[in-house]
């Protein structure tokens, strides 16, 4: 029996650039503890290795300081090795990369730079088909049909885009090159995947681990790894995720009708209070509201966003109901009204762009907030 944890696309350097000052601050300092926390995880499950295939760095020219507290990180338990090949973003290509890593690589460190089998335990192989340059343009995975002592279990380390998974392309919209089938027609018992940021598995034998630290809505939760555990050869791998990352990226759609209380709903719905500060959440709104309501349901956005790493609200979706009582509450006439009444227009006109009428909409809403709060 062989037992391995699963992980790839660490992403370490990401500079999260697009968050505010304090939010980049506490990502990358996640990313920062990742390492540590799959080298506990390998252990609390009783792996014997760490696979990581691919983009253990977010770019082909990291700070010499992330690349040894990496290592420095790895080395901390000798007795657990890590393989880690080269992926898309820190591919072959980087050579400067590769060299200060060969110099300063701890001895329970393999770099799997080549196509060269490494022996895992007293009888498994990893067969690493590591990234050439950054896009590659054929199928690197057929190295992977490689001849290996017989009664030995084989374990496939590949970096890209499944062909028919998803959209076809890769996490960075490259077309997909890798067959389906990989491991099927290499003869695999289980193929260690990287490049796609959330957990998949692709066929009995074919799994994605996913980041193990998440680095946006786009796949959300929190990042994890897979403890993988293969009887012997033939056997069908048993796999399961583990947790290993310590913030949460969370998605909450909200369908509000015109006349529902949305920020009883909103309340309703948050985390808990404890929890929110590791958090980063996306409101997305749809459905219908009345000035009023919307104007309420800002209010109680604004008054907890503060307990989130970070929040972001998404309004296109909301079409407001405007009635002639909301729009007396602005003002009953004069410029205010005109003006009022203008954008309530604009706002519903079905001949301007949907995002021109969300424009209107979130300037009437504004614009009621700033009139009934001086009332």
């Amino acid at each position: 029996m062989i037992r391995f944890l699963h992980t790839s696309d660490l992403h370490l350097g990401k500079p999260f650039g697009r968050f505010p000052e304090d939010v980049r601050g506490r990502l990358k300092q996640a990313r920062v503890g990742v390492v540590g926390r799959l080298a506990a995880a390998a252990r609390a499950g009783g792996a014997e290795a760490v696979l990581v295939a691919g983009d253990s760095f977010d770019a082909e020219t990291p700070s010499p300081a992330v690349v040894r507290q990496t290592l420095n990180a790895m080395a901390v338990d000798a007795g657990l090795r890590w393989i880690v090949m080269p992926g898309n973003h820190d591919s072959l290509a980087a050579s400067e990369l590769w060299q200060m890593m060969a110099r300063d690589a701890p001895r329970n460190v393999v770099l799997a730079r080549t196509e060269e089998p490494v022996t895992l335990g007293a009888g498994a192989v990893v067969l690493p088909a590591p990234c050439t340059v950054r896009r590659p343009g054929r199928d690197l995975t057929e190295v992977l049909d490689a001849a290996t002592p017989p009664g030995v279990v084989r374990i496939g380390l590949a970096h890209g885009a499944v062909m028919e998974f998803g959209t076809g392309t890769s996490e960075d919209g490259d077309p997909a090159i890798i067959p389906p089938d990989r491991a099927a027609r290499s003869g695999l018992d289980y193929l260690a995947l990287g490049d796609w940021h959330g957990q998949m598995q692709i066929g009995p034998r074919q799994w994605y681990a996913g980041t193990p630290e998440t680095d946006s809505f786009k796949h959300g939760g929190a990042g994890a790894a897979l403890m993988v555990t293969v009887a012997g050869p033939g056997a069908l791998p048993v796999v399961e995720p583990v947790r290993t990352g310590v913030l949460d990226w969370v998605t909450l759609a909200l369908d509000l009708q015109a006349g529902e209380d949305g920020a009883a709903r909103l309340r309703a719905a948050l985390p808990g209070v404890g929890a929110r500060v590791d958090h980063l959440m996306a409101l997305h709104l749809t459905g219908r509201m009345t000035l009023g309501a919307r104007a309420e349901l800002a209010r109680a956005v604004a008054d907890v966003a503060p307990d989130f790493l970070y929040l972001t609200t998404d309004w296109a979706g909301v079409a407001t109901v405007h009635d002639t009582g909301d729009l007396d509450l602005i003002d009953r006439a004069g410029a205010l009204r005109e003006v009022a009444d203008r954008l309530a227009a604009e706002a519903d006109d079905p001949a301007l762009s949907a995002e021109a009428r969300a424009v209107a909409a979130a300037a009437l809403s504004r614009l009621f907030g700033y009139a009934t709060e001086e009332a």
